[in-house]
C-alpha cells in the first residue's frame, strides 16, 4: 500500500493537520485529540480555538526546526550485491 506523504497543512480533509501531526509524533490515534477538542468547544470556544492555534504554531515549530530524516537512497554496488542474495532465494524455495 502506498503512503501518501503530503504536507498535512495543505491536505482537504484535514485542519491543517495538527491534530494528526501530533498524533504521528507522540504515536496515538488523532481522533483521541481531536475528541478532546470537541467538548471544551461548546464552553470555551475562543479558548479552544486559541489552544488549537498554540498546538498547530507548535507542531509548526517543531516541523521546521526538526524536520523529518529520510532514508539514503541505496547506491547501485548496494542494489547488485542484494539481487543475487534474492535470487538465490527465490530458488531455493
Amino acid at each position: 500500500m502506498e503512503q501518501e506523504t503530503t504536507n498535512l497543512f495543505r491536505r482537504r480533509d484535514t485542519f491543517f493537520g495538527i491534530c494528526e501531526a501530533v498524533g504521528q509524533d507522540f504515536g496515538f490515534n488523532p481522533l483521541y485529540l481531536r475528541l478532546a477538542f470537541i467538548a471544551p468547544l461548546f464552553f470555551f470556544p475562543v479558548q479552544t480555538f486559541a489552544a488549537y492555534f498554540a498546538l498547530g504554531a507548535i507542531v509548526l515549530a517543531s516541523r521546521l526546526i526538526f524536520p523529518a530524516r529520510t532514508a539514503p537512497a541505496a547506491t547501485e554496488a548496494e542494489m547488485e550485491t542484494r539481487a543475487p542474495q534474492t535470487d538465490e532465494m527465490a530458488l531455493a524455495a
